[in-house]
């Protein structure tokens, strides 16, 4: 058993601390680790697992010991194994006091996850730094040469198990307030702030088939507001609007919304935590993917679109383009949702597949644990 360190800085309330709580959890519970996981922001944390303190500078939850990452830096023993997540920068005395105890720690830089090309080439690489140190990059990823994608052990094995059973799914979203009606689409809708969402909206509302759209509490609220013409939407509040049920559910802890994927027929999804577990579910998805300055977000959209896309027959790999970018663009979803509409049976027989070919790589809380192993090696 070793000792991990996990820092992470929020930044986007969610992402960050979704993906590297999910990580501790799986490193500690799958392969044995003292794991430590420090955050910047109790309050972001506790609203993914409502148990924690906001309080507590140190608390134990799920074999992870959570610590305050606060000012000043408390003197601890750096841990054996130290990953710095989506580019945060370690405390500096965390650091001196590596470089001063004289001891080899494996210094890891978990980058955010990315279907480019120059991904493959760049994991792995190491990065010399002050004081003797070096650092590692690590790069989630979707192919051969990269770290793979987060996904625990029996994920595949729960999720099949309960898309295959419909009480079970029945009992899940009547805990959340929801009906589901005979015959209707179930969208779950998870966005940042998006000016095409009336666009969607209103196609779905014209639609002969009816759609339920599950909203969890998030920054697309504003946006359904407004197409709505009111305020003050709350969870466990429903409109319909023509074959279009909306419903607001509350934020949810991650094994809840990981269920709510599961249930759905469509996820919309945001960032990098909610995209993957949206591919997991085995279900056609739509990302919308955090904006970066001088649209450098375009082309890793791009670039997982052919990835993804490259299985597809040429029509259905155009409609989920179109329907993608229109999404990020923020219009267009109106025409691109119409047309994607012919292709949703191979989309959706696609998605799975996708799920069962990702899931054949190795995840990215093993691929971590074999980059320390063969560190070891080499230092012997």
């Amino acid at each position: 058993m070793a000792k991990w360190d996990i820092f992470c800085s929020v930044v986007d309330n969610y992402g960050d601390i979704g993906v590297t709580w999910r990580l501790a959890r799986q490193l500690a519970a799958e392969h044995g680790h003292a794991v430590r996981l420090w955050v910047d922001e109790l309050a972001a944390f506790a609203r993914l697992c409502p148990e924690a303190s906001t309080t507590a500078a140190r608390q134990q939850l799920a074999g992870v010991e959570l610590c305050h990452w606060s000012a000043p830096w408390p003197v601890v023993e750096p841990a054996e194994v130290v990953i710095e997540a989506f580019a945060c920068h370690l405390p500096p005395t965390y650091i001196e006091a590596m470089a001063a105890s004289g001891a080899r720690r494996l210094w890891l830089n978990l980058e955010y996850l990315s279907a480019e090309d120059w991904v493959a080439g760049c994991h792995g690489l190491p990065s010399p730094q002050p004081g003797g140190l070096q650092k590692f990059f690590f790069f989630p990823g979707f192919v051969a040469g990269t770290g793979g994608l987060l996904r625990e052990g029996d994920l595949l094995a729960r999720r099949r198990a309960f898309q295959a059973d419909a009480a079970a799914q029945q009992v899940f979203l009547q805990r959340l307030g929801v009906t589901r009606q005979a015959g209707a689409r179930l969208i779950s809708l998870f966005a940042y702030e998006n000016p095409g969402l009336a666009d969607w909206l209103q196609a779905l509302a014209d639609e002969r088939q009816a759609s339920q759209l599950l909203v969890p509490q998030g920054k697309i609220l504003g946006d359904l507001q407004a197409w709505l013409g009111e305020d003050g939407l709350v969870p466990g509040d429903r409109r319909q609007r023509g074959s279009l049920q909306i419903q607001v559910l509350p934020f949810m802890a991650q094994d809840d919304y990981d269920r709510l994927l599961w249930c759905c027929d469509l996820n919309a999804v945001r960032g990098e935590d909610s995209f993957v577990r949206a591919q997991w579910a085995g279900r056609p998805l739509l990302w919308h993917i955090y904006q970066q300055e001088e649209g450098a977000h375009w082309d890793k959209l791009e670039a997982f679109l052919a990835l993804y896309g490259a299985e597809l027959s040429p029509a259905a790999a155009a409609a989920l383009g179109e329907l993608c970018r229109a999404w990020n663009a923020g219009k267009g979803m109106g025409e691109a949702w119409d047309r994607l509409l012919p292709v949703w049976p191979e989309l959706a027989a696609h998605a799975e597949r996708w799920c069962v070919e990702q899931a054949a790589r190795p995840d990215l809380a093993t691929a971590l644990e074999q980059f320390y192993r063969n560190w070891l090696s080499y230092a012997a």
